[in-house]
């Protein structure tokens, strides 16, 4: 009787433990990254034979939907989809305007003096999360603040 609770109890645990290893899979995907280097081509395939489809500039973030090897496919801000080189992939906190005509200021309010205005597409580097701001930077080096729903 002991002899068959254990192997019940050893049953349970390994279809658990299975069961966590299949729902974990796909986390292992939709990392969020951002590219690391001052440009990035984004191709049709895994490799260097493939077509460039477009090209994104430094701290623009992708999401790594499947890996292969050292690349890997992502999913961009709009929905689309192609391969990078995993060396042009930081764990960098990257966001990216999405509305055009976004205020960036000098504080985390918006009574902050305006310092620049940028257009839907614009990547940054976060460098911190204050209530519902983000303060940025920019590959050029400038900062500001950053309302949270006008990025991704």
């Amino acid at each position: 009787m002991e002899d068959r609770f254990f192997m019940r109890l050893f049953k349970y645990m390994l279809t658990v433990s299975i069961g966590m290893l299949i729902l974990a899979g796909p986390s292992l995907a939709n990392e969020r990254m951002a590219v690391k280097t001052e440009v990035a081509n984004l191709r049709s395939g895994p490799g260097e034979k493939y077509e460039v489809l477009w090209q994104v500039e430094k701290y623009h973030p992708l999401v790594v939907v499947e890996k292969k090897e050292d690349w890997y496919k992502i999913k961009d801000f709009e929905g689309d989809m192609a391969w990078v080189h995993s060396s042009l992939l930081g764990k960098i906190d990257g966001v990216i305007t999405i509305k055009p005509g976004c205020n960036v200021r000098d504080q985390p309010e918006t009574t902050g003096k305006l310092l620049f205005t940028v257009e839907k597409g614009v990547p940054f580097k976060v460098l911190k999360h204050t209530g519902n701001w983000i303060q940025i930077e920019h590959a050029d080096g400038e900062t500001g603040w950053i309302y949270n729903t006008l990025v991704w």
